[in-house]
């Protein structure tokens, strides 16, 4: 009776082990398909540039493709919404953004999900200035020469922008709010044509994403007055910060990845592991500093901390703004 009981123990603890077993060896074996990377923007974006970038790196080290899947529309909530709809296995992840951040208070009473509680953070990716960026009609060379200037033109100064609550409408909004300047918001739909209007003078200023502007920078096209990070950025390093003028002064775009919410923790921290190891080789941080981008990287815990303090802060911004959804 004694050695059957202890058949049965021994068996029963057998069983409550497997699961524990199958499920790690699911997480070793991930993937053995290719994933789905939702990016709420268009082809040709600065998230979808460096997403795909990204993506590409990872098929190569993971050996399954990781197919950029753009979602546009909703102010990027269309395609978050799909992530959180997906079911938890991995196969379907989230191009997160600071756009998700700012979302959670100007969508706050549309939305059908929680952010933070229904998307599990994987990494942070990289965190890229903005370009506080003018027509070459401008007359202002400075930051102090442009407040000087909108200051002198209230409410004539169109500020352009890729959309209602996206990063550089925000970034421009923090700007009016820290100077007490008076600028027209424009919102586009998408980076490409607010840009092409920068260029052709219908409107500006814009405070622009690194990846999208830079070569206009470069080429002479745009004056750059100024970059919206904390630090000069290596890839335009003659050209100030906002913050140099305005102290306390910053606003960047943030990418980074996440999961649905239940995705096995195994799961997270092998996408994790594998995005840290990818981000430290040199080729792939040199194409990441090329975009004038700061890389992030590091746990689960460190992307969640982030994407907690951004909604706060964006959430003062959004309220100061009065901005609503289109």
């Amino acid at each position: 009776m004694k050695l059957l009981r202890r058949r049965i123990l021994r068996l029963a603890a057998g069983a409550a082990a497997l699961p524990i077993v199958s499920l790690n060896a699911w997480a070793q074996a991930y993937p053995t398909k290719p994933v789905r990377v939702i990016v709420g923007f268009a082809p040709g974006s600065s998230p979808d540039i460096v997403a795909r970038l990204m993506g590409q790196w990872l098929s190569e080290r993971l050996g399954q493709p990781f197919i950029i899947d753009n979602r546009p529309g909703g102010g990027t909530n269309i395609g978050t919404e799909a992530v959180v709809k997906a079911i938890p296995d991995g196969y379907t992840v989230l191009w997160a953004t600071t756009a998700n951040a700012i979302n959670a208070t100007l969508y706050e009473k549309k939305l059908s999900f929680d952010f933070i509680r229904d998307i599990a953070p994987v990494a942070g990716i990289i965190r890229v200035p903005n370009i506080m960026e003018v027509n070459l009609t401008i007359p202002a060379k400075t930051v102090p020469e442009f407040i000087a200037y909108a200051k002198a033109n209230p409410g004539k100064v169109s500020m352009a922008s890729s959309g209602t609550g996206a990063t550089p409408h925000v970034a421009g909004e923090l700007f009016k709010m820290m100077t007490g300047t008076d600028m027209v918001h424009v919102p586009y739909r998408g980076g490409a044509p607010a840009l092409t209007d920068l260029l052709g003078g219908s409107v500006q200023v814009m405070f622009g994403t690194m990846p999208e502007s830079i070569e206009y920078i470069r080429a002479g096209k745009l004056r750059a007055l100024a970059v919206t990070a904390l630090t000069r950025s290596e890839a335009l390093p003659d050209v100030p910060t906002v913050g140099d003028f305005l102290p306390g002064y910053e606003a960047t775009s943030w990418h980074g990845v996440g999961v649905p919410n239940g995705t096995p923790a195994e799961i997270v921290g092998k996408l994790n592991n594998d995005i840290n190891v990818v981000l430290v080789d040199p080729k792939m941080k040199v194409r990441l500093a090329d975009l004038g981008g700061t890389i992030l990287g590091g746990s689960p815990s460190d992307f969640t901390r982030l994407i907690a303090l951004e909604t706060e802060k964006w959430a003062k911004v959004v309220k100061f703004s009065g901005a609503k959804p289109d």
